[in-house]
């Protein structure tokens, strides 16, 4: 797709000009924000995208494996949540949720399992407001413009694209049916992540310069499975030298920094190390003659990527998942004031608070700056998927639509967070040549307001 990456800010493209009167900004909710004077008044100058409160929302299901089944169960505890329709390849897995929602003591959804596009059906028989999907990954964009086009919110689990033109497709879509499209990055709802993002927004770091993030999981095991994700996950490893997943690390971070929203990714550069780890544990495994030992595959064990922000920060994010080592996301954000990092140790150092120069404990800042949505929310998710991010994502959904209020993560967040896999490929292709984002605000970036402090 040559010219795609070209400097954006000078020359409009056939979207630009196809879009430029179209809805003002799908942007985020602001709720019961604490935000700064500036903020408010720059967010009353441009109405944010939202739709009449809806009651009951009903939702369809497509894709109910490990991650949709735990969503599921979560949208069953929510209050004015009906689950009307589920859709799978697998008839079986259908089944199940259908008695899952009738246990639950809701009638009993229809069932779709006619092929990998039965979801079409759903979209366009079922009378819905959400159709929710976790597919594989080449699959998210179709359900979503499936479900917009037929007149239903979407939301998709995680990547929401793969591709730029796929970014392109859900940002054309929502503007053009003004309807929803959320990304459901969980990992902004970590109570850590939370709490970080309280402390940006009431100053403790000062201004932001630097921050590290990744998704660090070696996940060797899994892409070698014979079920699950392990079915079609090592395929994107066979094929693409790529951040392939950068969305866990870098969506919390998007949000301290105000992508989208005041800021935004300007460019960015990657390079990859050696690709050996799943070759060396295929042959351990397999054997040295077995075909996954002896396949070759293009993902680098360690792929590095670097984002420059409009407003000058540096963004270090890493994609590490095919040698041994210990989960991390690997967060840090550095300001002007201080530092703060979560995992291997969740610590900070702030100037004139931290008693000389050295690290001390998070949780000595935790009554101070703990996010009042956790607080809030905490009893209710405790249990429910991952320390219990799955359930506040999946509530602050729900409670956005019935409310009628923008949701915390829009269309243009899905679009820009994602956007990293394809640009990331281009750049380490071109020995880590730099690679301009695509404005998919078209310049609204510079007037939506900040995400501020939800209280749920």
């Amino acid at each position: 797709m040559p010219g795609i990456h070209e400097r954006k800010k000078r020359h409009p493209n056939r979207r630009d000009i196809l879009k430029m009167g179209t809805l003002a900004g799908l942007s985020i909710a602001v709720g019961k924000a604490n935000v700064s004077a500036e903020t408010t008044k720059r967010g009353h100058a441009r109405s944010q995208f939202k739709v009449k409160p809806i009651d009951l929302v009903r939702v369809g299901f497509v894709g109910v494996g490990g991650m949709g089944t735990s969503h599921v169960r979560n949208f069953l505890n929510i209050e004015g949540v009906e689950i009307k329709a589920v859709c799978d390849i697998v008839e079986g897995k259908v089944k199940r949720i259908q008695n899952l929602v009738q246990k639950a003591g809701q009638p009993k959804p229809e069932g779709y399992s006619r092929g990998e596009t039965d979801f079409k059906r759903l979209c366009q028989q079922e009378d819905l407001d959400l159709v929710f999907t976790a597919t594989p990954w080449r699959w998210h964009v179709p359900v979503c413009v499936a479900a917009m086009e037929a007149g239903k919110h979407a939301a998709t689990e995680v990547p929401a694209a793969t591709t730029i033109e796929e970014c392109w497709q859900l940002v054309e879509t929502a503007e053009k049916t003004k309807l929803h499209c959320i990304m459901m990055e969980n990992c902004c709802y970590d109570r850590i992540e939370l709490m970080i993002l309280n402390m940006v927004r009431k100053g403790l770091l000062g201004e932001l310069l630097n921050a590290e993030c990744g998704y660090l999981h070696d996940l060797r095991g899994l892409k070698f499975g014979n079920g699950g994700e392990g079915l079609w996950r090592i395929a994107h490893s066979i094929k693409r030298n790529a951040d392939l997943y950068p969305t866990h690390g870098l969506g919390p971070i998007a949000q301290c920094m105000n992508i989208n929203r005041g800021n935004q990714f300007d460019h960015l550069v990657s390079m990859s190390s050696n690709s050996r780890g799943l070759n060396l544990y295929a042959a351990r495994r397999f054997g040295p003659e077995h075909p996954k030992a002896k396949q070759i595959y293009a993902l680098g064990d360690v792929v590095t990527t670097m984002i420059k922000t409009a407003k000058g920060q540096s963004i270090v994010v890493k994609h590490d998942t095919d040698a041994p080592r210990p989960y991390s996301r690997s967060i840090m954000l550095q300001g002007t004031k201080g530092i703060v990092r979560k995992y291997p140790e969740e610590k900070i150092h702030i100037e004139g608070r931290t008693r000389g120069n050295k690290w001390e404990p998070l949780s000595n800042y935790s009554e101070e700056f703990s996010h009042p949505l956790w607080n809030n929310l905490r009893s209710k998710s405790k249990g429910r998927g991952h320390g219990g991010m799955d359930f506040i994502e999946n509530y602050r959904l729900v409670d956005c639509l019935r409310k009628g209020e923008p949701l915390d993560m829009d269309v243009y967040d899905a679009a820009s967070w994602s956007a990293v896999t394809e640009l990331s490929e281009r750049s380490i292709a071109g020995r880590s040549k730099s690679m301009d984002f695509p404005d998919f605000t078209r310049g609204l970036w510079k007037t939506n307001p900040a995400l501020g402090i939800i209280e749920g």
